[in-house]
């Protein structure tokens, strides 16, 4: 039976050992052998097939480089191979981090970044690796505008999976995030919040932050949402150290475009601050004069 090592990062499969007995095969030994070259062939395509995606490194000034090794480095180590859905800050420290899922995705994610931009903000941004790699050019966007970015597997699968499907899932997209932006990133989070799958288990033996939520806007939903619900869902739930689930791809998001300039400015007005996760992670536990400058 094929066996799965990992080190460091690097996924081999390993075929049966030959048998000792030196004699023709029988139809069983044959069949184990043909399966095991099937497996591994099965294997190679899959991790290959995504790596096609981008085949140039980003082009970044050494400024931005600067800035995004800053964002991988600054997760906190204490909160690496943990699961965390919320800073723990005191009344005095309002601040929120938005996120947003499943892109990057066209027309909506721009619109996204655009408002960031308008209002001198930041988010962070979980990506999927299909969606990277068919738009590469708006990933880039994210991280040059100064947000952070994370990992949201490559497929969005939901099913129950074993370590090397998990695997495939997290690093292919790690490594295309890497050579689309120049981040390697800390920062995972599970599709749909699933945490008992495979995916947050293999996270967190990479030592990666496995960012859930406090705060869901609900512009997921597919009825009986509007950008009035979307706005409230935020605002009465809003907390200081809050991370805030929002979605810039897979569907319709236009009500998530419309509802976010609303969600900064009465936000702003309640004297809360936005941050990206990161941000968010280092300010728990320091005293308020350390508090990150607006």
């Amino acid at each position: 039976m094929a066996t799965l090592n990992i080190r460091q990062g690097f996924q081999v499969l390993s075929l049966p050992r030959r048998s000792a007995v030196q004699h023709q095969p029988t139809t069983w030994s044959r069949t184990i052998l043909l399966s095991s070259v099937l497996a591994l062939g099965s294997f190679l395509s899959y991790l290959l097939l995504p790596m096609k995606a981008s085949t140039q490194q980003a082009v970044i000034p050494p400024a931005i480089q600067r800035m995004q090794a800053q964002i991988a480095l600054n997760v906190p180590s204490r909160f690496q191979g943990k699961i965390v859905s919320r800073a723990n800050l005191s009344h005095e420290q309002k601040a929120i981090a938005l996120t947003f899922d499943d892109g990057p995705w066209p027309n909506t994610t721009p619109s996204v970044l655009d408002i960031l931009k308008e209002n001198h903000i930041k988010a962070t941004f979980f990506v999927i690796g299909q969606n990277l790699k068919r738009f590469p050019s708006i990933a880039k966007q994210i991280v040059v505008d100064g947000n952070a970015i994370g990992n949201h597997t490559w497929h969005h699968w939901r099913g129950q999976m074993d370590e090397l499907t998990a695997a495939n899932e997290i690093e292919t997209t790690s490594a295309l995030i890497y050579k689309t932006t120049g981040v390697k990133t800390l920062l995972f989070r599970p599709p749909n919040g699933y945490l008992h799958n495979g995916l947050a288990d293999y996270a967190r033996q990479r030592k990666q932050v496995v960012v859930m939520w406090s705060i869901d806007s609900g512009d997921w939903r597919n009825h009986g949402i509007s950008v009035d619900k979307l706005v409230n869902h935020v605002l009465e739930r809003a907390r200081p150290g809050a991370i805030v689930l929002m979605h810039d791809g897979g569907g319709n998001r236009s009500l998530t475009v419309q509802a976010l300039p609303q969600i900064i400015q009465k936000l702003t007005e309640q004297g809360y601050k936005f941050v990206t996760v990161p941000e968010l992670l280092q300010m728990q536990g320091q005293p308020l004069n350390a508090r990150l400058n607006s």
